[in-house]
């Protein structure tokens, strides 16, 4: 599947902010289930390369801005080849080994309703029969309504307030996988619309199987990433993957606009946010 991906988000201040510093998450890696066309990304029109990977293996670029900023525009122009891996991440080569991956961070720690849930909905079989599982009780518990939760809500509050959206199933499912003892580590990326549905910026979580490697599960769509998902970046949690983490000096009142748009053969799809 040969998609491309246009991704805009504007910053606006509404007192102006006289420094920020961004590192930039937002360049897909080649793997056995995507091949990389062309990617671009542009700060306020300038071109910005990566200029190191981060522990996880992800492309990372940081800029910083030295003057007075009432609005910040952040592009990203690319096309990437995808092909069905049925949830399987592929080959690519792990910096860290899957133990690393037990550890829970401030975002993805269990309690007790958690752990409950991962036993009663995985149950027994094989590890993909209880994944599967897993995944769908996910979903069960944490119904899907948009701005309840935020980037800083954590796997227990989003569990007990029963609402969020993927970076919550994402989290809880880690959460819920790690007290299991599987590894587990947060995604982020794209998600190709169907009929229906809008184009989005997306998350979801690969869970570690032995013998069969790194598998990706979607909480939220209750179902395994296919070739309508474009794979960007991994990590503990949402703050190791995040597609942008900063810092600013002033900036008061920030608000952000955000426009994705994904198109396969000729059909394309677009989602506009106003925070």
């Amino acid at each position: 599947m040969q998609l491309t991906i246009v991704h805009d988000t504007v910053y606006r201040y509404g007192q102006a902010a006289s420094m920020i510093i961004q590192a930039l998450r937002m360049w897909p890696a080649p793997s056995t289930g995507q091949s990389i066309g062309s990617w671009h990304v542009d700060v306020d029109g300038r071109r910005l390369q990566p200029t190191c990977s981060d522990g996880f293996g992800n492309p990372v670029a940081t800029h910083t801005i030295d003057r007075s900023v009432e609005t910040l525009r952040l592009s990203v122009r690319g096309s990437v080849n995808t092909r069905d891996m049925h949830g399987v991440h592929g080959d690519r080569k792990e910096l860290l080994p899957p133990m690393f991956y037990l550890s829970s961070t401030p975002l993805t720690e269990s309690n007790a309703e958690i752990d409950d849930l991962a036993k009663s909905s995985a149950g027994s079989g094989t590890d993909l029969e209880r994944l599967h599982r897993l995944t769908n009780g996910v979903r069960d518990r944490i119904d899907y309504l948009p701005y309840q939760t935020d980037a800083e809500t954590t796997a227990v509050e989003a569990f007990a307030a029963q609402a969020g959206v993927c970076q919550d199933h994402a989290h809880v499912l880690i959460a819920a996988s790690r007290s299991l003892g599987y590894p587990a580590r947060y995604v982020s990326g794209y998600l190709c619309p169907v009929e229906g549905t809008a184009a989005a910026s997306h998350a979801w979580a690969e869970i570690f199987v032995e013998d069969l490697g790194w598998l990706g599960f979607d909480a939220a769509n209750r179902q395994s990433p296919d070739e309508r998902y474009v794979r960007i970046a991994c990590g503990r949690d949402y703050r190791d993957a995040a597609p942008v983490r900063g810092v600013r000096l002033g900036g008061i009142a920030e608000s952000l606009e955000v426009e994705v748009s994904i198109a396969e053969i000729g059909q394309s799809q677009s989602q506009s946010q106003s925070w």
